[in-house]
C-alpha cells in the first residue's frame, strides 16, 4: 500500500467543476443550517443502518436513481424517484442511491425525500458533498447514509465531515479510486469504502480499478464496487475479489424493467474470505 501525502490540490476536470458548484450550493444553505438540523431531529432513530444491509451470502446491490450524467447525458429524464426506488426494492436491492446533484445529473433533494418515503431499505444521498450543511440536508430528507468522495475533499474537510455524520444519524460511504485515497479514507475512520472505476476528473472508466483496490480493503470494512457494471458477469468479477456490494446506476435507471434488471444482479454469490487483513 502506498503511503499517502498530506499535500492535496483541488480536483480538476469534471469533478473540479462539480465540486466548485457544490461549494456554491452549500454556501447558499448555511443560513438554513438550524432549519435543516430541526428537520433532521424529527427523524432521529428512523435511519436504517447501511453496513448490515450490505453484508450477506450474496453480493448486495445498491441501485441508483439517476436521470443523467456528465459522461452519458440524458439517461432517464422522466424518471419518478419514488416509483423507481420501489421497483429497485422489489427486485432485491439492499439499498437505494439517489443522485441529488442538479446541474449535470438532473437530481434534487425532493428525489431523496420521495425515495426515502417509498422504501424500507437504506437510502444514500449521492452528491458532491463538501460542507456539513449538506449532511444535515440529507438527514432531514430521510437519508440513512451519504457519499463522500475522497478526491473532492481536502484532508481536514474529510475528517470534519466524517466527524459530523454521527450527529446527523448518517452512515458514510467513502469513495476512493486509488491506494493513496484508500489510505486516507481508512486513516479517517471509514468503515464503508466504495471503489469507483470511473476517474471523475476525466470520466474514463478502468474496470481494473476495483479489482486492484478491493482486495486491499480490510475485511472489517464493507467494500463496494462502483461504476461500469451492468451485467451479471461484471458483478461476478468483483465478487471474486471480495466485493460485498455493487453500486449500479445507468443500467438500472434506463432499464424498461428495473425490477428484473436488479434481480439479475442481486443473486450473485459472494466470496467470503477473499479479503484478508494486511500484515
Amino acid at each position: 500500500m502506498q503511503a499517502f501525502s498530506e499535500e492535496w490540490v483541488p480536483p480538476s476536470g469534471t469533478l473540479g467543476e462539480l465540486t466548485r458548484a457544490a461549494h456554491a450550493r452549500a454556501d447558499a444553505q448555511v443560513a438554513r443550517l438550524a432549519e435543516w438540523k430541526a428537520r433532521a431531529a424529527e427523524r432521529v432513530g428512523m435511519a436504517i443502518p447501511l453496513a448490515p444491509a450490505l453484508r450477506g451470502p450474496h453480493v448486495r446491490v445498491i441501485a441508483e436513481v439517476k436521470r443523467a450524467s456528465p459522461s452519458k447525458g440524458a439517461i432517464a429524464p422522466g424518471l419518478d424517484a419514488a416509483a423507481q426506488a420501489r421497483a429497485y426494492e422489489a427486485g432485491g436491492a439492499s439499498a437505494v442511491s439517489v443522485l441529488t446533484e442538479p446541474s449535470r445529473f438532473g437530481g434534487h433533494l425532493d428525489d431523496l425525500s420521495a425515495a426515502a418515503a417509498a422504501v424500507g431499505v437504506p437510502v444514500i444521498r449521492k452528491d458532491f458533498l463538501v460542507h456539513p450543511v449538506q449532511l444535515w440536508e440529507a438527514a432531514a430528507c430521510g437519508a440513512s447514509a451519504a457519499l463522500l468522495i475522497v478526491r473532492a475533499l481536502d484532508p481536514d474537510t474529510l475528517v470534519r465531515l466524517m466527524g459530523e455524520a454521527p450527529a446527523c444519524g448518517l452512515d458514510l460511504l467513502v469513495e476512493v479510486r486509488d491506494e493513496a485515497e484508500l489510505d486516507r479514507a481508512l486513516a479517517a475512520g471509514a468503515l464503508l469504502v466504495g471503489v469507483n472505476n470511473r476517474n471523475l476528473e476525466t470520466l474514463v472508466i478502468d474496470p481494473e480499478t476495483a479489482l486492484r483496490i478491493i482486495p486491499q480493503i480490510p475485511p472489517a470494512c464493507v467494500a463496494v464496487a462502483e461504476s461500469g457494471m451492468a451485467t451479471r458477469a461484471e458483478v461476478e468479477r468483483v465478487a471474486r475479489v471480495g466485493a460485498d456490494a455493487v453500486l449500479v446506476g445507468s443500467a438500472v435507471s434506463r432499464s424498461v424493467n428495473p425490477v428484473e434488471a436488479v434481480r439479475e444482479l442481486a443473486s450473485v454469490a459472494g466470496c467470503p474470505g477473499a479479503r484478508v487483513d494486511r500484515p
